[in-house]
C-alpha cells in the first residue's frame, strides 16, 4: 500500500519546487488523482492550470501522468524570464511507454493502446504516435476486435503493436490483446504495466479469500483505485471506495473482518486514518 514509485518522485518533485520558490508553482493538470495530496499541495502554494497560458512566470510542473510532446513544446515555448522553469514529474515507466510508442511509429508500426481514452497517461502517449500509419486506443476486448477489423480491411499484412496504460489490469490487457490477435498473430504486445498495479491487484485478491469485507482507500478519480474496487466487486463480497475515514459506512462495523487495500495514489497518512478509524471500539 501507499504511493508507487512514480507518484511518490512526483509528489516530491511538486513539494520541493514549492518549498524552493515559495509561490507561482505550477502543475499542468492534476498532479496525481487524490484529491488529498491535491489539498496539501495547494496548501504549500502549487496551483493547478486546467489550460495552459501563452506566457507563465514561475514554475510549471508537469504531472505524473506525462503529456504529449505538442503540449510540452507549448509549455516551453510559454516561458518567459530568468525564473521560470518546466520541472518533469512524468512517471519513468509512463516516459518509458512514451518513447517506445515514439519508436514503433517511426518504425512503421500500426499501434493500438489499451486503456482509457480520456485518462490523461493514454492522452500523452497517443501524441508520440503521430508517425505511426495507424493508431487506435481501445478499453476492452470488444474495442480490439473492432479496431483490428478496420486496420485489417485497410491492410491485412500490417506491422502491429500493442501498449497499454501503466494501470490496466494484466487480465484486461491479455484479453485485448488476444482479441487483436485474431486478425494480426504477429502482434508484438509490450509489457507496460507498472509492477504496482499488479502487485496490488494480485494482494488484494489474497486478501479477499480472508475477509468478510474490503475498503479500498484512494481518489475516486484513480484508475488503479478504480480498478482495485472492480476486482473487489467481482468477488461478491461487500466493498466500498473511500477517500476518506469519514466515508467509511457504518455498515462495516458489523463485520468480522475487514480487508483494507489502498491505490498507488493513496498518501499513508490517510491509510493509516481509515486503519485507526476501523479499530476504534
Amino acid at each position: 500500500m501507499g504511493f508507487c514509485m512514480g507518484v511518490r518522485r512526483a509528489v516530491e518533485l511538486a513539494a520541493a519546487e514549492a518549498d524552493r520558490r515559495g509561490d507561482n508553482v505550477y502543475t499542468l493538470g492534476p498532479l496525481i488523482h487524490n484529491p488529498i495530496v491535491l489539498s496539501d499541495l495547494e496548501s504549500r502554494g502549487v496551483q493547478v492550470l486546467d489550460v495552459l497560458p501563452q506566457s507563465i512566470n514561475g514554475s510549471v510542473v508537469i504531472r505524473a501522468h506525462g503529456i504529449s510532446p505538442e503540449t510540452e513544446e507549448k509549455l516551453r515555448s510559454a516561458q518567459t524570464g530568468a525564473e521560470c522553469r518546466v520541472v518533469d514529474a512524468t512517471c519513468p515507466r509512463v516516459k518509458a511507454s512514451q518513447l517506445k510508442a515514439e519508436e514503433l511509429a517511426f518504425a512503421g508500426y500500426c499501434i493500438f493502446l489499451a486503456g482509457t481514452p480520456e485518462h490523461a497517461e493514454i492522452e500523452g502517449i497517443v501524441g508520440y504516435t503521430s508517425a505511426a500509419p495507424f493508431c487506435a486506443v481501445v478499453s476492452c476486448a470488444l474495442d480490439a476486435e473492432r479496431e483490428a477489423a478496420k486496420l485489417y480491411r485497410k491492410n491485412n499484412d500490417a506491422k502491429t503493436a500493442l501498449l497499454g496504460q501503466t494501470t490496466i489490469s494484466e487480465d484486461e490487457y491479455l484479453k485485448i490483446g488476444e482479441a487483436i490477435k485474431l486478425l494480426f498473430p504477429n502482434l508484438e504486445i509490450i509489457n507496460t504495466i507498472c509492477p504496482a498495479t499488479t502487485e496490488r491487484l494480485q494482494a488484494l485478491r489474497e486478501l479477499l479469500s480472508r475477509v468478510d469485507a474490503v475498503i479500498i482507500a484512494g481518489g475516486k478519480e484513480s484508475a488503479n483505485t478504480r480498478g482495485l474496487l472492480t476486482i473487489a466487486e467481482e468477488s461478491g463480497k461487500p466493498c466500498v471506495l473511500v477517500e476518506n475515514s469519514g466515508e467509511i459506512p457504518a455498515s462495516f462495523r458489523s463485520y468480522e473482518t475487514v480487508g483494507l487495500c489502498a491505490g498507488a495514489s493513496t498518501p499513508d497518512s490517510v491509510i493509516d486514518e481509515i486503519e485507526k478509524a476501523l479499530l476504534k471500539p
